[in-house]
């Protein structure tokens, strides 16, 4: 960190006052430089604000190179301006100290620029044989002291315009001059040095793994664009060679525009997702301002020594105007990139509410979200799935919004508490990736959405229970009406008969006794008829409520009912449960609920075996009924009567049930009833 601010208070005031030099110089001194401020102001100062910029947000290596590169730009076009305006300068005695800075200036500048393309995007390589040759880049830096020591005349810089053989080197060491030839092949000459740098930035490019590949691809343009314009600018004859220095200029642009897109895809000089979108954005404002200044001011410069103040001001003023549009469409266009469309999500925000509180009937509140979420996100497909009982996640067709094709790229929880009511996920984004901003905007949507979720989930489970319980009454109702109907028809066919025929043998036995004609056997025969009668009350009312039940309890009921069961039949108990006697309503369900499930296994089980099960455990009596049929007996659908009854008297208790089969057949039903501690009645 103390490194990378070191380097930041160095670098940025030598580069802020060379450019401020030359701009000074160029374009209000020196009358006759009108065009020399296109290299300064389009050339280096929109790389040279990146690349300060730059080494204030990463410390990675290649923000050094290009910030280092970049201020090495602005102070070998200082010294050429002063040069130039001090033309007798050069036979000075100090001179060539003064022009070693300069031709070092260049060479740092080469050096940066190609390490920092062969080191694209971390300033890191994979191979030792690229490290060892990213250090070869940085010989020519040596080209300063070593042609003050063996040249014997001044090696200035190119563009200059003069010629250095001409002026003698004073300094020149006579045994070292076998040398120059070498210094001048090797270091003076720029070509070994971009010939290996280009040459290890391809082989990356062309050999690397696919992710370095990837990660390069929009530099690889841009340095080959670059290339390719600046080989053109030294042998294209005038007057095309005005449009290549336009290209050259441009190229030169594009490296911070590629680089702010390593940065946002690729994490390049090594800066953190985190950081990525808000440090894209400032980078990118930055870079649209100057350029937006540059543009703005670069005709009336260009054509200065044609130009009127008036006429340079109306220009100028006209470019301004003009370029607005372009300015603010690049900048909506890079935060649209970099955060999303963001007039899209706030209307998604804003409307999110409204709709998911108009709606109450799940489906329409699924098919409101998935609508939402893809318009707000401008997503392809949009899918929501909710949690089941069982906790598995189940699609819903009103869930879906869009041609679900593929895996999604995102997804967030729909989540209350600690409850998990579902899952949002989408599809890639219709153009370009989804930012960081927006995956965060799906997990508020998420959060926002998941308590409407929750609330229409549990009024629709409301809803239900409800006609549940509607239909559940209705069902006792009608099992009540069953019932009278029943004994009804049993007190009409039997006991009624029966009554009338005594009533009748007692006016027999009247009239008999009145002549005298009755005797003990007909007396005998309606004792009888009358003991019968009163077993058939007594059947009747066992019917209704066994007298075992209220006398000896529940398992004693159950099995006095074993008994008469046309299968064999087992009871298992406890002697805590058999003790025990349990609240009224609790024995009755619980007698009748194993009655009702032992018929349905006599009438359609075609069972050999079957069991019943009592055990008390954390207050609940859990029962269980058994058989080994064919799976059709307490599961016989009914709307009255059969499991219908079963799961109705259960309920009416809060209790639960559960009828499962089992292999290779067979039935159980599972009852669970609570037990009021304070409600027992003793044994």
């Amino acid at each position: 960190m103390l490194r990378r601010w070191g380097l930041l208070a160095t670098l940025a005031p030598i580069g802020s006052a060379a450019l401020l030099y030359v701009v000074l110089v160029r374009g209000f001194i020196d009358s006759t430089a009108s065009h020399a401020l296109a290299w300064p102001l389009l050339g280096v100062l929109p790389t040279f604000v990146f690349g300060i910029w730059l080494l204030t947000v990463s410390s990675s290596r290649s923000a050094v190179f290009i910030a280092a590169a970049s201020t090495a730009m602005a102070v070998g076009s200082a010294t050429e301006t002063l040069v130039l305006r001090n033309a007798g300068w050069i036979q000075e005695p100090w001179f060539p100290f003064f022009n070693m800075l300069g031709v070092t200036a260049d060479a740092v500048a080469t050096a940066g620029f190609l390490t920092m393309f062969a080191t694209y995007p971390t300033g890191t390589l994979e191979r030792t044989w690229q490290r060892i040759a990213v250090a070869f880049l940085w010989v020519p830096v040596m080209v300063g002291p070593l042609t003050l020591l063996t040249t014997p005349h001044l090696v200035l810089q190119p563009y200059i315009g003069i010629r250095g053989e001409s002026f003698p080197n004073p300094y020149v060491v006579p045994w070292l001059e076998w040398a120059a030839p070498a210094v001048n092949y090797f270091l003076v000459q720029p070509t070994l040095s971009v010939l290996l740098g280009l040459g290890l930035f391809y082989s990356r490019v062309l050999f690397g793994d696919a992710e370095a590949r990837a990660r390069m691809r929009v530099v690889t343009w841009v340095v080959t664009g670059s290339l390719a314009s600046f080989m053109l600018w030294s042998t294209v004859p005038p007057p095309w060679d005005a449009a290549v220095a336009v290209a050259v200029l441009v190229s030169l642009i594009a490296i911070p525009l590629a680089a702010i897109h390593g940065i946002f895809r690729y994490g390049a000089f090594d800066i953190a997702p985190d950081d990525r979108g808000h440090l894209v954005a400032r980078s990118s404002n930055l870079l649209i301002t100057v350029l937006y200044a540059i543009g703005t001011a670069t005709p009336a410069v260009l054509l200065a020594d044609r130009l009127t103040v008036i006429g340079a001001v109306l220009l100028t003023t006209g470019f301004a105007i003009c370029l607005l549009p372009l300015r603010g469409w690049l900048r909506n266009w890079i935060h649209r990139a970099v955060f999303g469309d963001r007039d899209r999500q706030l209307a998604l925000l804003s409307q999110l509410g409204r709709q998911l509180d108009q709606a109450v009937d799940p489906s329409e509140l699924l098919t409101r979200l998935t609508e939402a979420v893809r318009y707000g996100l401008d997503a392809t497909w949009v899918r929501i799935r909710l949690a089941g009982p069982d906790g598995g996640l189940a699609d819903s067709p009103a869930g879906v919004a869009g041609d679900v094709a593929g895996e999604p790229v995102a997804s967030s929880v729909l989540a209350r508490s600690d409850e998990v009511l579902g899952l949002i996920e989408i599809g890639p984004r219709r153009r370009g990736d989804y930012s960081d901003a927006e995956r965060a905007l799906l997990r508020t949507v998420a959060g926002q959405a998941a308590a409407s979720v929750a609330n229409v989930r549990l009024s629709t489970q409301l809803a239900q229970q409800l006609k549940d319980l509607t239909a559940s009454r209705e069902r006792l109702v009608a099992a009540q009406d069953d019932e009278r109907k029943r004994l009804e028809r049993d007190l009409h066919d039997g006991i009624q008969q029966n009554v009338v025929a005594q009533i009748a043998g007692l006016r027999l036995a009247r009239n008999r006794l009145q002549r005298g004609e009755l005797t003990a056997d007909q007396l005998a025969e309606l004792q009888d008829q009358a003991r019968e009668t009163l077993t058939d009350l007594r059947e009747l009312a066992h019917g209704i409520h066994p007298p075992v039940l209220s006398d000896n309890g529940l398992v004693a009921a159950i099995e006095s009912s074993a008994a008469r069961f046309p299968i064999p039949l087992t009871v298992e108990a406890d002697d805590g449960v058999r003790a025990e006697r349990f609240p009224e309503d609790v024995e009755t369900t619980a007698y009748y609920v194993v009655r009702e499930a032992l018929a349905n296994t006599a009438k359609h089980a075609h069972a050999t075996l079957a069991s019943v099960g009592l055990a008390r455990k954390d207050g609940h009596l859990r029962i269980a009924i058994t058989d080994d049929g064919c799976g059709m007996g307490a599961l016989t659908p009914a709307s009255r009567g059969g499991l219908a009854n079963i799961r109705d008297r259960v309920a009416a208790l809060r209790g639960t049930v559960d009828v499962s089969g089992h292999d290779p057949s067979g039935t159980t039903v599972l009852v669970d009833l609570p037990v009021e501690r304070g409600e027992h009645r003793g044994g």
